[in-house]
């Protein structure tokens, strides 16, 4: 009796919220931020999708240092350019053990000042980062919200310039940020900015502020072991106008130790790049820089393949 008049007393909130379940269930289904072109999506979703939805190859892991730097197109020996904004160690790792994408033959790591760091922000929409009780459209409520308004807008605009046609011919920017020309050095947007704000942010940090990207990466070369993958290496240049991080001598010297007990071979391009190769500190411009990058990294890889028998 009770639970009968419970439930006539509370009925109405009681379908309003069963009604949202099944709603954030069925969207949660379809999920739009993956398959629908009228949400943004992150960095892994659109390796995916610029490669027919594929999950499966010999990729080039790394952050946005490795989308910047790297042309696939270009490269005589091609890798899966898999460079994530606020990519780390760790998420590899999650992308491995979650089963998402399997790293078949060969596993190149890029590796820079930013790889590392275990207390840097990254993306939520990443599906290794999907707090499974939290609701599907309360999680992505700022995607939906900003499909929404590029949705209302596009109609507006469509209406007061009297192409009715055009009214649902809003799409989301998805290509990956790619790094242009070469930022000014003083003043907002500059690179001296970049530096302060890494420099308050992240360069007082030590060794303890890395250890689970180092686990981390001590996993992946187990892993790789077991499955007979190739691993490689690089360490991805970094601007020589500005310091490097306070941290960067002890952390490279900790993961070169690693690397070495694994026999794992390295790359080491950290300070191999003129400052006119750069966008910024740690980013390579599209002109310049990346054609030249996407060659070192070419000739080092074809180094290690074996020359046919005569």
């Amino acid at each position: 009796m009770r639970v009968l008049s419970f439930l006539r007393k509370n009925g109405f909130i009681l379908g309003l919220l069963a009604a949202f379940l099944l709603t954030d269930w069925l969207v949660a289904r379809w999920d739009p931020l993956t398959n629908s072109l009228r949400f943004r999506k992150n960095d892994f979703t659109k390796t995916l999708s610029q490669h027919n939805w594929e999950t499966s190859g010999r990729v080039f892991f790394g952050n946005s240092a490795v989308t910047g730097a790297y042309i696939e197109d270009q490269a005589g020996y091609p890798l899966v350019e898999m460079g994530l904004s606020y990519g780390k160690i760790t998420d590899l790792q999650q992308i491995i053990e979650r089963s998402l994408y399997t790293f078949e033959d060969e596993l190149v790591i890029g590796i820079d000042v930013h790889t590392m760091l275990d207390r840097l922000e990254t993306d939520p929409t990443y599906p290794w980062n999907s707090k499974k009780y939290q609701p599907y459209l309360y999680e992505y409520r700022d995607y939906f919200k900003e499909a929404g308004i590029g949705m209302l807008k596009q109609m507006v605009t469509s209406l007061r310039e009297r192409k009715p046609e055009e009214m649902f011919e809003y799409w989301a920017w998805n290509d990956k940020m790619l790094y242009y020309g070469i930022k000014p050095a003083e003043g907002p947007g500059s690179k001296q900015a970049d530096w302060e704000k890494y420099e308050q942010k992240f360069n007082y940090m030590r060794m303890p502020d890395f250890q689970q990207n180092l686990n981390a990466l001590e996993w992946v070369m187990n892993y790789a072991e077991k499955q007979q993958l190739e691993l490689k290496v690089i360490w991805m240049p970094y601007n020589p106008e500005y310091p490097l991080p306070g941290y960067m001598p002890e952390l490279k010297k900790e993961v070169d130790r690693i690397l070495a007990e694994h026999q794992v071979p390295v790359l080491d391009l950290l300070n191999s790049f003129e400052p006119q190769y750069f966008h910024d500190l740690v980013h390579i411009n599209r002109e310049q820089g990346a054609p030249l990058f996407t060659k070192e990294v070419d000739q080092w890889l074809l180094s290690f393949e074996k020359p046919p028998k005569s």
